[in-house]
């Protein structure tokens, strides 16, 4: 039987605030309540503006023993999430930051739609 999760609600919130809205992996700006003003803000649609998300990410994962606490809680954005998760190989958080970082600097990630605002 499945572990019940529990919410993600507060921790992520509280990682939100601690990074300043900006992503742990590419440290690009979120939105965490409004995806209208974020898209206004930033010149998206609402379709470019969810990747941009906040989700609450599990440094250790929660299906390898992680805890959803906010010791292992950042605030990640959509798209470094999902992509952190459809990997064939698992990579430890700073090493998948790193990664995201350096293609960032590369223009070769997801930051192409908020280059003006970075």
């Amino acid at each position: 039987m499945a572990k019940n999760r529990p919410s993600l609600r507060a921790p992520r919130t509280k990682a939100f605030k601690k990074q300043n809205g900006r992503c742990y992996y590419c440290d690009l700006p979120m939105w965490n309540s409004d995806a209208k003003i974020f898209s206004q803000r930033y010149k998206l649609t609402l379709k470019q503006a969810e990747q941009f998300k906040c989700t609450g990410e599990h440094l250790t994962a929660f299906h390898a023993g992680g805890a959803s606490n906010q010791s292992n809680i950042v605030a990640a954005c959509h798209y470094c999430n999902a992509k952190r998760h459809t990997r064939k190989e698992e990579l430890s958080p700073e090493t998948y930051k790193n990664k995201v970082q350096k293609r960032v600097r590369a223009g070769k990630w997801n930051a192409g739609l908020l280059l003006s605002a970075h």
